[in-house]
């Protein structure tokens, strides 16, 4: 199959893919894998479902002519799991904005593979806020599980598609720790 053809697949695969905007069955804490537990004493505030994809674009990864899909940024909105409403929205950083206009930046401590090998990895990020009142503020960890797609392509980046982009679907339930608000 040549890389065109390859894409096409790539972009219908993803076109008839549907996620329901409703919040997947969170996983019991219980199954969050130890190395994504947070620090005791740092209390769940907050728990949002994201549908929405990641981003990849088409790169060089080393010098033997190797090509793959890197991750560019997530692009998903932010749905209050316990209400449904939608909340704010995803984004490079990793950022989350909540609609109040406090924001909440990650950095990635711990993956664990998925259950599914086609989900993206179960995350625990540290995160910071600068923010002193909304939704995101004073955030200490936040938590990816339940993921549901989003893995970068296997087939369709080479040579002459660096710097395309494909977008995949995923959705994920996100655990926000810190002091309560």
């Amino acid at each position: 199959m040549n890389s065109t053809k390859a894409l096409g697949l790539i972009s219908a695969t993803m076109i008839l893919t549907a996620f329901s905007s409703q919040p997947t069955t969170a996983v019991s804490q219980s199954k969050i894998p130890n190395s994504l537990q947070v620090p005791t004493k740092q209390p769940m505030v907050l728990n949002v479902f994201a549908k929405g994809v990641q981003i990849y674009v088409c790169k060089a990864s080393d010098a033997n002519n190797q090509y793959k899909w890197t991750l560019k940024a997530p692009d998903a909105v932010l749905f209050n799991s316990k209400t449904g409403q939608k909340l704010g929205t995803h984004y490079a950083g990793p950022t989350w904005e909540a609609s109040d206009g406090s924001k909440v930046v990650g950095k990635v401590k711990n993956l664990v593979q998925a259950p599914n090998p086609k989900d993206i990895p179960w995350l625990l990020l540290s995160a910071k806020s600068d923010i002193k009142t909304g939704v995101f503020s004073n955030i200490n960890y936040i938590q990816r599980v339940d993921t549901v797609g989003g893995q970068a392509p296997e087939v369709g980046c080479d040579s002459s598609h660096v710097g395309n982009e494909v977008r995949v679907n995923y959705s994920a339930n996100y655990y926000f720790y810190g002091a309560a608000q």
